[in-house]
């Protein structure tokens, strides 16, 4: 059955910016945060567990997701997450810390002076996934099934420009910032209050650029008792099936354990770029690192996903297990080759980095397939976001113990000690069952 809406506004309208806008405040917590309080002196130790508790609100979110049905539209919950995350990146930009320039080069800035910004970046995450939640379910209900199969790829696309402006184009320009400054809490300021008006502006477009579906009404307007006891209902419901699926606890060990060399990996990329050799870093600019990883790596990234998705298509979920767990651990081997020489040649470094970016790509591939797998039967999508629910869980819990590994290993030691890792990538690879025939393309 096709949607009707109130008006006759093209999807191209809204969802190019409604798929950017959901990135961009996905990447500033997660990966900018990592960014900017390395090169605020924070220590590792303490701003990998920072900033990988700020996975919480994506691990949790389907907790909450049946009241984004039950309370208002999701066209309200997506103009107002959007204005929630406007003022906090207004608040963020007015009260970033200024840590002297002796306590940033002895890399000894506590993370309690960020206090306030760990907060803001907090509201930000939980505001964020709540509305990754409202803009899914408002795609599904706005467009009919010819435009949501059409527009699939369009709002992945415009997802991953939001990767490349968030890692790339606003630490390349917190770098340039740095130089022409000298001041690192200046430029990072300068870049968040950027961010903060370009975030505004997007917020007071969908105000009027996204359209307001029929079908786009709150539950409690009809039977609001009655409907809410049936979500709550089947709400519990879709966690009893879930972990009585066959299997599900090896599944579970699957999805926390396959990516754990990443894990502990990208946590502790961009230190690795931007410490100086003499701490076993690359010594890399602030914007180099935002051109390196931020585009270059986006990139093959995206790259060695489109490769993975033809290759699953051919091959079948059971026979992609094994290249893309391959994909998954062997690139590693190109930041233990970083961590031991150092080559000063930014070709190398981007090589290096496009080759393990490819890997992580075309190895992803299987592990998202592998979700969608034991999601299929009755709450096929309340299923698959329990099993993102895990995901987020696999990158957040390595990830809060990676700094201070570092610390104690040094980067050289720490990689290695990645590459030992991917023996709980190849082991569950080993241990989980497939059906043979999903995911062929007869």
């Amino acid at each position: 059955m096709n949607t009707i809406t109130n008006n006759k506004r093209s999807p191209w309208w809204w969802i190019p910016t409604l798929y950017f806008a959901e990135g961009i405040p996905y990447f500033i917590v997660n990966n900018i945060s990592v960014t900017m309080f390395t090169r605020m002196g924070v220590p590792n130790g303490e701003m990998a567990l920072a900033t990988s508790l700020l996975y919480l609100p994506w691990t949790i979110k389907p907790i909450w997701s049946p009241f984004i049905d039950l309370i208002k539209t999701k066209r309200w919950w997506i103009i107002s997450m959007q204005i929630l995350m406007t003022a906090a990146f207004v608040l963020l930009t007015l009260s970033i810390p200024r840590p002297s320039h002796e306590m940033i080069a002895a890399s000894g800035t506590p993370v309690s002076m960020f206090t306030f910004t760990l907060i803001l970046f907090i509201i930000t995450a939980f505001a964020s996934a709540t509305h990754d939640i409202a803009a899914d379910g408002f795609y599904m209900l706005a467009l009919n099934h010819k435009e949501e199969s059409f527009f699939v790829g369009i709002r992945s696309t415009f997802y991953r420009l939001s990767s490349i402006f968030g890692q790339g184009v606003l630490v390349f320009i917190a770098g340039v910032l740095e130089i022409r400054t000298g001041n690192i809490p200046m430029a990072w300021t300068i870049t968040m209050g950027i961010c903060a008006v370009l975030f505004a502006v997007i917020t007071l477009y969908h105000t009027f650029a996204i359209p307001r579906p029929v079908q786009d009404a709150p539950r409690e307007n009809n039977d609001s008792g009655d409907n809410a006891v049936h979500i709550m209902e089947e709400f519990g419901r879709t966690f009893v099936t879930f972990f009585k699926k066959p299997q599900i606890v090896i599944a579970i060990i699957f999805l926390l354990l396959y990516r754990l060399p990443e894990a502990f990996l990208l946590k502790m990329v961009n230190p690795f770029f931007l410490d100086p050799v003499s701490k076993g870093g690359m010594g890399l600019q602030t914007q180099e690192v935002g051109i390196i990883y931020g585009t270059i790596g986006v990139l093959a990234l995206t790259i060695g996903g489109i490769i993975g998705g033809f290759a699953a298509s051919r091959w079948g979920l059971k026979k992609s297990l094994w290249p893309m767990a391959s994909a998954m651990t062997l690139p590693c081997l190109t930041f233990v080759y970083l961590g031991m020489f150092h080559p000063a040649s930014l070709v190398v470094i981007s090589v290096c980095v496009f080759i393990e970016q490819f890997g992580y790509g075309f190895g992803f591939t299987a592990y998202m397939l592998y979700m969608i797998y034991i999601s299929e039967g009755e709450f096929k999508t309340a299923h698959y976001a329990l099993c993102t629910a895990f995901m987020a869980l696999s990158m957040m819990i390595p990830g809060m113990f990676a700094g201070y590994l570092q610390e104690w290993l040094g980067y050289a030691n720490f990689f290695w000690m990645v590459i030992i890792c991917c023996i709980a990538t190849v082991g569950v690879t080993f241990i989980i069952k497939v059906d043979p025939s999903y995911g062929k393309n007869d």
